[in-house]
């Protein structure tokens, strides 16, 4: 186990980098990482600047513990190239790119970011958000150890399946479940989809949880209003953290082949779920 692979990731905040005050607040959001957007939040005219101000982010140094991402715009657009280049130059932690669909993209990507000169340990992040991608996850996921994080586009999944938003996400279980399969797989993280609705925050409570128990590694958000729900929902309880530590112990107490923690037997893969459990806590608490 690596000290990378708990890297939390509870919390990841898209930020328009067209809105320099944005950019500027985002300093003091306890988000554990930041998708600096190129793509969506930013309107045709302002993405050169955008770009520029994202690039200026990253090579600030002023943003903490936080994990920054640039999201570029997608490889068949007229800014897809340059905001390579330019993300490249500024060696962020990752490079957020929408509507990956196939392994050989991945590759494409991978060859560009490193034409671009990025350092190794600018990753790529691949956004998840189309059929084609959800049925061929596992594909994408193992194209490339670059790539290090998937990101679900639920808004987009919802359109191109021509489903609906709903309580429970029903329409999208498959999906999400197939992208939790394939990141653990191939020893991926996944990050859930946004969560639309910013003034309901007992659905955006619901939907977290609801993702945590698929497996996710934390969700993607679209709001600093809904930062302390995620970090809260992905995070291991108190109680979780007390039982992991009382497991660790009494296996490490054994004296025979059987070990009982709280009348329940106690075996392998008990001990690493419960490894996982602290090594998870640990790295929360280092972000202070």
């Amino acid at each position: 186990m690596t000290a990378a692979a708990f890297r939390p990731r509870r919390s990841v905040l898209y930020m328009p980098s067209s809105n320099e005050r944005a950019l500027e607040k985002a300093k003091t959001i306890p988000c554990d990482g930041l998708i600096l957007d190129l793509e969506d939040a930013v309107a045709p005219e302002a993405k050169p600047e955008a770009r520029l101000n994202a690039a200026a982010a990253v090579r600030s140094g002023e943003y903490g513990g936080r994990e920054l991402t640039i999201r570029v715009n997608g490889a068949d657009t007229e800014w897809h190239a340059e905001d390579i280049a330019v993300a490249a130059a500024a060696g962020p932690d990752a490079i957020v790119v929408p509507k990956v669909n196939s392994p050989e993209a991945v590759h494409a990507l991978v060859a560009a970011i490193e034409a671009a000169g990025a350092p190794e340990t600018t990753k790529l992040w691949a956004m998840i958000e189309s059929p084609h991608a959800i049925l061929h996850c596992e594909e994408i996921a193992a194209a490339s150890d670059r790539l290090t994080v998937l990101v679900l586009g639920t808004n987009d999944l919802v359109k191109e399946t021509y489903t609906e938003h709903v309580p429970g996400r029903a329409p999208l279980l498959t999906s999400l479940q197939l992208a939790v399969l394939a990141a653990r797989a191939t020893g991926k993280v996944v990050l859930d989809g946004v969560y639309n609705d910013v003034k309901n925050i007992d659905g955006f409570l619901a939907e977290c949880d609801q993702g945590r128990q698929f497996g996710f590694d934390g969700k993607t958000l679209i709001h600093p209003g809904q930062v302390d729900g995620a970090n809260e929902a992905f995070a291991p309880s108190d109680q979780a953290v007390e039982d992991a530590r009382g497991i660790l112990a009494a296996w490490d107490a054994r004296t025979t082949g059987v070990v009982t923690y709280n009348g329940r037997m106690v075996e392998n893969l008990h001990v690493e779920s419960a490894q996982r459990t602290l090594s998870f806590a640990e790295a929360i608490s280092r972000l202070g």
